[in-house]
Order: C-alpha cells, then sequence, then structure tokens
C-alpha cells in the first residue's frame, strides 16, 4: 500500500514539474503534426506594418478566419497573405487592433511612377510578399504573393510575360499527397533562365510566408477545393483576375501554353522578409500543486 501510495505521489510530482517548467507540454493544442516549424506568421517582419497596430493570435481548436473576423475575413487574410486552408491550430497569426487598418490593405504604392508609360505593369516586392498590377502608373489589381524559398530565390530584375497556360502543371514538384504533379492553374509565365527553368506568376497555397521553388504563387481557392476538397465555397480567385487582366483577347487552348506577343512588364524587387527569433516565454507562475 505504501508502495503504491510513493507512486502516486511521485506521478503527481512528475506532472507539476511539467505544468511549471514546461507550460507548454500541457497548456492549449500543439501546432499540426506535420507542421515541423510551428508556423508564427507574427514573426516575419514587413515594412508595411509599421504603421498598423497588431497582436499575435494563437489559433485554438474552433478558430477560423470567418469565426474570428466575420465578414472581414477576406482583409484578414490578405493582412497576412494567407489562405484558409492554411489556419489551423496551434499557429499564430496577426491580428490588427482596429479592423479598419487593414481594409483595402496594399503595401505597394497606388501610383507607381515606373509603369506609367504602361498599359499594363506588374510589380511583385519580395520582402511584401505582394504583387500590384498598374495601368499607366494606376494601380488597378492588388494580391498577396508567395515567392521561393532560401535556396530557391525567385529571380529579381525586370522580365516580361511572355505566355501563359490556364492548365498548367508543375513537371518537378507533386502535391503534398504526392499523387499528382502540383497544379498551377491561370499560369503567366515571366522568364526562361539559362538553364532553361521557367519562371511562373500561378495559383498555388498561401501560407503566409516565401514558400516557392522560384514562382510566384497567388490566391486560387477554386484549385484547392478541386485538389484538397476545401474550402466548401471558394471565394478568393486573384490567379484568375490576373491571368484575364494579362491579356483577355488571346485566343487559347487551355491545354496548351499560348505564346503572347509585347506581354507586360514584371519587375521584381526586394528581399526576403526577415524572420525574428521565436519570441521568449516567461516562466510559468509557480503554483501549489495540492
Amino acid at each position: 500500500m505504501l508502495h503504491k501510495f510513493l507512486l502516486v505521489i511521485l506521478a503527481l510530482t512528475i506532472s507539476g514539474a511539467i505544468i511549471v517548467y514546461e507550460p507548454a507540454a500541457t497548456s492549449g493544442p500543439a501546432s499540426a503534426p506535420t507542421d515541423r516549424a510551428k508556423e508564427d506568421l507574427s514573426r516575419f517582419v514587413y515594412p508595411s506594418l509599421a504603421d498598423i497596430n497588431w497582436k499575435a493570435r494563437f489559433i485554438m481548436p474552433d478558430d477560423s478566419l470567418e469565426r474570428l473576423f466575420g465578414d472581414n475575413w477576406v482583409h484578414a487574410a490578405r493582412f497576412n497573405r494567407i489562405d484558409r486552408r492554411h489556419v489551423y491550430p496551434g499557429m499564430t497569426i496577426k491580428v490588427p487592433e482596429k479592423m479598419e487598418d487593414i481594409i483595402g490593405y496594399c503595401p505597394l504604392p497606388r501610383h507607381y511612377e515606373p509603369a506609367e508609360g504602361y498599359s499594363k505593369y506588374i510589380l511583385i516586392d519580395v520582402e511584401e510578399q505582394w504583387l500590384a498590377a498598374y495601368e499607366f502608373g494606376a494601380l488597378k489589381l492588388s494580391m498577396p504573393a508567395a515567392t521561393g524559398i532560401e535556396g530557391h530565390l525567385t529571380p529579381l530584375g525586370i522580365f516580361k510575360v511572355d505566355a501563359r497556360h490556364k492548365d498548367h502543371s508543375s513537371s518537378l514538384y507533386k502535391t503534398h499527397k504526392g499523387d499528382a504533379q502540383y497544379p498551377m492553374d491561370y499560369a503567366v509565365r515571366f522568364h526562361i533562365d539559362r538553364d532553361h527553368v521557367s519562371y511562373w506568376i500561378h495559383a498555388r497555397d498561401l501560407p503566409g510566408r516565401p514558400a516557392s521553388h522560384g514562382c510566384i504563387g497567388v490566391y486560387d481557392e477554386g484549385m484547392q477545393k478541386r485538389v484538397y476538397g476545401v474550402p466548401a465555397k471558394p471565394e478568393l480567385n486573384d490567379a484568375a483576375r490576373l491571368y484575364y487582366w494579362v491579356d483577355d483577347e488571346v485566343d487559347e487552348d487551355p491545354s496548351r501554353i499560348t505564346l503572347i506577343d509585347d506581354g507586360p512588364p514584371v519587375e521584381i524587387r526586394g528581399r526576403l522578409p526577415r524572420y525574428l527569433p521565436a519570441r521568449t516565454v516567461p516562466p510559468a507562475r509557480q503554483f501549489a500543486l495540492f
């Protein structure tokens, strides 16, 4: 009997030590098992956020963008450069203190002087993870974008749209299930490098940070529903909007690459956004075990 009593006391002591010294082990949900990075979007520094007051929000099991922000969920998604499929328990997003601060949020200029001489001009800022499309210098389209990661950086410079392909897919990469080539719907090509690698702006997942192997991804929830089964009601369709804005008069076969003469310039500038070290969690307040 004494032996069992001592075992109970030992178990309670160990549990108490975990709570006191490692609160993360018992408090709140962990990140998704496949999320080895324990995604924390509050650690990405975007220059345009310097004048917007926001706080970090840890996503709980019942949280979703719709539940957190109601009809304003689209603004919150764009502010975080993320799609609904990538908001899950255990991750952290940025939440503005005032929703009106991010209504119509665009980190790039509403008027861009270098684009004034062009009927269409695309600007991509890697540090902001954002794409803007201009007509004679005036902003026409604005959308978050996921560029290349370290080791697979998106090329910088001035390029030109020379082709597009509505039903494009990657020849190199597969979906996370590994059962299909990664879809690149509404693909717009802007560069072919010396190694004959093509770079496209296309539909892809947006996890709220740089994520590609060099191409530039923008929203397409229709593609995500087709491939992953979510979201139930697709709404975000930036890839299609940009695709048809580039040239709405091209007669094309969706199954084949269509060349474009005199396509819009594509300017890509900046460096990857800074990624801050993990925040130091203050030690838990000690309390009596019994």
